[in-house]
């Protein structure tokens, strides 16, 4: 099997002393999983940080066999990032969503293209909150659907108004960006619990039942905005 594509490297891990094991979510096929001989050394290693979009040539002799990449750089995003803890830890964890979120080998079209709209992100004044409304995206574009207006009460207290979720023991404040959508609204604890909030939900409702362990990269995100 032999073709060529685009896509983001979403992972990487040695395989061997000069090579690496890689998966790069392409344009045309998805989530793929090939070598790169000679990764580790110096002429393409500086190529190979996560987020950065590859040209990319796969080959491989059987369907069921792990094959391997020839890569060349298309555009290297992460070290846009490098003077930016926060981006560059959000780039980490939104990859590595990517990764443990969507299927080998199945293409989607959609999730490439959000992929793409990350980037966009990112260049942004307002870009966190942009970002947790990107991830409740990705995750509806998977089938895991949010629907977040169906799942709060509106209540008022001290004059304010608060969203309160729904079939709780406690009750739970829902930030109210996430229901009203305020173009103005960058409360930074706001932002941080509408990000736990996303973050319970993959976890109670994907993570766990499929026995995937929550990732590092996000809670080191997180960490990293407060």
């Amino acid at each position: 099997m032999n073709w060529d594509d685009v896509g983001f490297l979403v992972s990487k891990n040695r395989y061997n002393e000069n090579s690496l094991i890689t998966e790069i979510y392409t344009k045309e096929h998805g989530k793929v999983s090939g070598i790169i001989f000679g990764g580790t050394s110096k002429k393409i290693k500086n190529y190979l940080q996560v987020g950065n979009l590859l040209y990319t040539t796969y080959n491989s002799k059987t369907v069921n066999r792990i094959g391997y990449f020839k890569i060349e750089i298309f555009k290297a995003f992460s070290p846009i990032y490098f003077d930016d803890p926060q981006k560059l830890n959000c780039i980490s964890s939104a990859m590595n969503l990517i990764k443990i979120l969507t299927a080998d080998s199945q293409t989607n079209e959609n999730v490439y293209k959000l992929i793409n709209d990350f980037y966009k992100i990112l260049s942004q004044t307002d870009w966190l909150k942009k970002y947790v409304f990107w991830e409740l995206e990705l995750l509806s574009v998977l089938g895991f659907n949010l629907d977040l207006k169906q799942m709060v009460n509106k209540e008022i207290i001290d004059n304010k108004t608060v969203y309160v979720a729904k079939s709780v023991t406690e009750k739970k404040i829902v930030p109210n960006f996430l229901i009203d959508n305020d173009e103005n609204s960058n409360n930074s604890k706001d932002l941080l619990n509408g990000l736990k909030l996303v973050g319970d939900f993959m976890d109670k409702t994907i993570l766990k039942p499929n026995n995937v362990n929550y990732p590092l990269s996000r809670n080191q995100f997180i960490n990293s905005l407060k």
